[in-house]
């Protein structure tokens, strides 16, 4: 039981590549084969990605990702985090602007 909580177990799969740089759109998709979902506290590491593209160029490219799933008690202080972050947001939104 113990090592469940803290193994993380990894795989690679093969993924596409699709960045956009135009005057409509700024964007980088990643899209993995298999649909492999990705829950709170996994990671991705996409190998060789284009890091740059001109400005009116749009490129797909097919390439090969690292999937780390992350352990039990990864997921539950990713959990925890997103909420904290989560109402960090509600109390910049809902704030009228004015130091009292």
């Amino acid at each position: 039981m113990m090592s469940r909580l803290w193994k993380r177990t990894r795989f690679d799969v093969p993924c596409t590549v699709e960045i956009e740089q135009t005057s409509e759109t700024l964007h980088a998709h990643v899209v993995l084969d298999d649909d492999v979902e990705i829950g709170p506290g996994d990671e991705v590491l996409v190998h060789d990605a284009p890091t740059e593209i001109g400005f009116g160029e749009r490129i797909i490219v097919r390439r090969t990702a690292t999937v780390v799933r992350a352990g039990l008690f990864d997921r539950i202080l990713a959990r925890l985090e997103g909420y904290r972050e989560l109402t960090e947001l509600y109390e910049v939104s809902f704030s009228n602007g004015r130091v009292q």
